[in-house]
């Protein structure tokens, strides 16, 4: 069911363990090379979620057979990198993990196809993937304002091999959309990343990824990649997604700020010091700030350090997190319990995710009673001397709900707005906070 609203009372402290969705990053990554590969993949604990059923809704309609088995598995039959529907119109939501790998994977299909989403995804940039595609000879048109989706993909002889170019600093899904598609060409092409490459746990995610699929890539210096020639997709026949990594900081900084009166700790299950997920790091932060954290191969655990517990505040951070972007968003509403100003920089890709992150999370923010200072690229936060009770507007960002939760164990009620957002990638969230928590 869908609400317009959901009150949270103040939760006096959490304590528990979470076993976590799957990682919207890996699922939909492996949804994708799945269908390309040679073989059928079967993917267990694959997050189900609005961002997932969008690849999963796409990639039949582009003629990949797939299927729920009895034991939940999802067993896709691959394609052998040639979707069979050559003329298709795909809704992709605001799912940025879909719609820029297949914008670049239906530029070598031969088809012709519409590309569209909610609002939203029509004013978040995919100029400069558009542009280094189009380098190779793509036949891409805008319909909308230039540079923005929506999209039209019409069939071209794609120029295979050689050397392509793509901005790096505004985001890493253009790089990962490139690195998933050449393998199809079978030629070794080169790519050449322009300026500071933003979000790289996310590549290194998406590289990964390919190798479990039988593709090896050569990285130099996060600058130049080379994707070697007559390499192709095969199914590793089964795969497991990893636990989502972002949405364990909420858990994890939850366990931190209950420690400071007495409650924690909260372990995660499902990912740990194996994880490929670039936001464990996440973890690194939780403990500049005071958190005591412990890892094994597959959990993570946090509660308020010692000298946090003692004098009930965090400390304060200042740090980048270009690396950690999305898990950022925790770190900045843990500020609201620390012991000075926070600053977050090197956040600049926060301008162009589901919404512009850090003008929504200064605006509410200082709902709280904070004070907030902004730049292009940072947030400093100052926390008041007690949360005020505040109305959270979510902006259709399930990060902004999920993180402004949290602000409810500093003894002030929160109505957050929409709290349905959550579902683009844990639809469950509301329901195992409420299982930790006590009020």
């Amino acid at each position: 069911m869908l609400l317009d609203y959901l009150d949270l009372a103040p939760i006096r402290n959490v304590r528990g363990t979470v076993k976590l969705p799957g990682s919207k990053s890996i699922s939909n990554r492996i949804l994708l090379l799945s269908a390309l590969a040679h073989g059928d993949t079967c993917i267990r604990d694959l997050l189900e979620s609005d961002d997932t059923r969008h690849m999963l809704e796409a990639l039949r309609s582009l003629g990949v057979a797939w299927e729920v088995a009895a034991d939940r598995a999802l067993r896709v039959r691959g394609v052998g990198g040639v979707f069979p529907v050559k003329s298709a119109e795909l809704f992709l939501g605001n799912a940025g993990t879909a719609f820029r790998p297949l914008t670049a994977v239906l530029a070598f299909a031969g088809g012709r196809y519409r590309l569209s989403g909610v609002p939203r995804m029509h004013e978040r940039p995919i100029g400069d993937l558009v542009e280094a595609l189009r380098s190779l000879g793509a036949d891409i048109e805008y319909l909308g304002k230039n540079g923005y989706p929506p999209l039209t993909i019409r069939p071209a002889v794609l120029r295979a091999g050689g050397e392509v170019s793509i901005r790096g600093n505004v985001s890493s899904q253009f790089l990962t959309a490139l690195l998933i598609a050449l393998p199809l060409t079978g030629a070794r092409t080169e790519i050449k990343v322009l300026g500071e490459l933003i979000s790289k746990p996310y590549v290194d995610i998406t590289l990964n990824t390919m190798r479990r699929f039988g593709v090896e890539v050569v990285r130099e210096d996060w600058a130049r990649f080379v994707v070697t020639a007559a390499c192709r997709y095969t199914s590793p026949g089964e795969i497991f997604v990893e636990g989502d990594a972002s949405s364990a900081s909420y858990f994890l900084a939850a366990g931190a700020i209950s420690g400071l009166s007495g409650g924690g700790p909260v372990r995660v299950e499902g990912v740990g010091r194996n994880s490929i997920q670039g936001d464990v790091r996440f973890s690194e932060a939780l403990e500049q700030m005071g958190a005591k954290v412990t890892m094994g191969d597959n959990w993570i655990e946090a509660g308020a350090g010692e000298a946090a517990a003692r004098r009930g505040k965090l400390k304060a951070i200042d740090a980048d997190f270009n690396h950690i972007p999305d898990a950022a968003m925790t770190v900045a509403v843990a500020a609201l319990f620390a012991d000075g100003p926070s600053r977050l920089r090197n956040i600049g890709s926060w301008r162009v995710k589901e919404t512009d992150r850090i003008a929504a999370m200064a605006t509410e923010l200082r709902k709280l009673g904070a004070r907030v200072d902004e730049g292009t690229d940072w947030l400093q936060i100052t926390p008041p001397e007690a949360l005020r009770p505040a109305v959270i507007d979510t902006y259709d960002d399930h990060r902004v709900a999920m993180s402004f939760s949290l602000a409810a164990l500093g003894g002030a009620g929160l109505r957050i707005n929409d709290p349905s957002c959550v579902a683009k990638t844990f639809p469950e969230y509301f329901d195992v906070l409420a299982r930790l928590s006590a009020h």
